[in-house]
């Protein structure tokens, strides 16, 4: 089993960890962004986090793993190859999670959701509702980092490899936008309604 420290210097040896002003896919401005493609763009890295998830959640039986486009499709590919599950991910069509690309969830199929940065719960909430709506059933999530700081209660068993807490701000409070610093939007999400 990875500790917390040898994933964090995964983590730092790839440059994930940034400082400067950030639009979160949620919303809210940080002075600090973790950036999981960096690490994740390492085969080696990306395989050996899966199986971690994949090793922590303990699930038997699962179908699918499903993360949201672009964040989550690495990290459910990883996790379904260890679970021997189908890897699929969702992606917003007019600001909403979908399936496509023929990806389809059966009637009462187990299933994984998973995302690479967990901030408000948002996303996995929606990506939740969207498994479920197809009839298929959620039985544990997952993601790589919980910047909530262990906060995000998803209502499911949860699994995630490191937790930090990073100051977040409404962008109306954000003392960053009072110093006049321009804000650099870093994620995948092309607005940010409720992330």
């Amino acid at each position: 089993m990875l500790t917390p420290e040898s994933i964090w210097r995964i983590f730092t040896s790839c440059q994930a960890l940034r400082q400067g002003h950030f639009l979160l896919s949620s919303g809210r401005h940080s002075d600090q962004y973790v950036q999981c493609a960096q690490v994740l763009q390492h085969p080696e890295y990306a395989e050996l986090l899966g199986r971690e998830i994949a090793d922590r959640l303990g699930v038997n039986r699962v179908e699918a793993v499903v993360g949201p486009a672009l964040g989550g499709i690495l990290v459910a590919h990883e996790v379904a190859r260890v679970l021997g599950a189908r890897a699929m991910f969702a992606e917003r069509v007019d600001g909403s999670l979908t399936l496509r690309r023929s990806f389809s969830l059966e009637e009462g199929e187990r299933v994984v959701v998973v995302e690479d940065v967990l901030t408000t719960g948002g996303s996995i909430q929606e990506l939740m509702a969207l498994v479920r709506g197809c009839g298929a059933e959620v039985v544990a999530a997952a993601a790589l980092v919980d910047r909530s700081g262990g906060k995000v209660d998803l209502g499911v068993p949860a699994v995630t490899l490191i937790s930090v807490s990073f100051a977040t701000y409404r962008p109306e409070e954000c003392p960053l936008c009072r110093q006049g610093l321009p804000v650099e939007k870093p994620g995948s999400r092309a607005q940010a309604p409720n992330g």
